[in-house]
């Protein structure tokens, strides 16, 4: 079955890939259809002012992926422009922490996709700040005055709660890998929706994601770590919806995505 999928998944390479390797001596991506490069702010309100590299961000390769040594509050990320689409999409990853006992207090937003905020045109899996053990939950909300126009603070809106997909018990160990995949379709249509898998297994789906998405490409940006501690690895980003099966078989082989880059 998952050399089927694997067949598949060659149809349509990753347009964006970051595997983090040491040897490369660059934390940019080894693909991508848009910029390469990974850029860095103080925070993601200076933007603007980025520059490429890590800059001052407490990050560094460790067992062949990217470690966040401490409470990462700097902005770290790609650019979205050609990198994704704000549409219909897969974005694939890893993570190796401890939630409960690596995480500081607070939310933490292993990925982020926006040129806003997370309420706001985003795509972003967190983990919460108060749970034990703290839950692992995908949001993905397009254009705020759409969905909440009178601002209504998320935490207390049914329309933010009931569009999470909520995982309370996650597989998260600082001993082993996890992958996280979020897989979305017609975001901004009445059949946009919007897939977590985890470890290659379907979590939930959030339906419904109607309102549009509006991104300033220039703004736009794949954030990485926000508020995170921890390893993360083998960022990949697809430019269609990947089946479950494909999902599986990424999860089985992560590999084989090197094996698959346009040449």
């Amino acid at each position: 079955m998952h050399a089927v999928a694997l067949l598949l998944i060659a149809q349509t390479a990753p347009i964006f890939y970051a595997p983090f390797d040491p040897s490369s001596g660059s934390y940019d991506a080894l693909y991508a259809r848009g910029d390469k490069r990974i850029h860095f702010a103080p925070d993601y309100k200076s933007q603007s002012s980025a520059v490429p590299g890590p800059g001052e961000a407490d990050v560094a390769f460790a067992n062949d992926s990217l470690l966040f040594k401490s409470k990462n509050v700097k902005a770290v990320f790609y650019k979205a422009e050609g990198n994704v689409s704000p549409v219909t999409g897969t974005i694939s990853f890893r993570l190796r922490l401890n939630p409960d006992k690596d995480l500081a207090p607070g939310y933490c937003d292993p990925i982020q996709i926006t040129d806003k905020s997370f309420n706001d045109s985003a795509i972003w899996v967190d983990f919460t700040k108060d749970d034990k053990p703290r839950h692992f939950r995908l949001g993905v909300f397009g254009r705020r005055e759409s969905w909440n126009p009178q601002k209504i603070a998320e935490d207390k809106f049914p329309a933010f709660l009931s569009r999470l997909v909520v995982v309370e018990r996650p597989p998260f160990a600082s001993d082993r890998w996890t992958s996280v995949v979020v897989a979305y379709s017609k975001l901004g249509t009445p059949n946009g929706s919007a897939s977590l898998y985890l470890d290659g297994k379907l979590q939930g789906t959030a339906r419904g994601i109607s309102e549009p998405f509006e991104w300033d490409p220039s703004k736009a940006a794949i954030r990485l770590g926000v508020n995170y501690i921890g390893l993360f690895d083998e960022l990949a980003i697809f430019d269609r919806e990947l089946s479950a099966s494909e999902i599986a078989a990424l999860h089985a082989k992560p590999e084989s995505l090197r094996e698959r880059l346009p040449r």
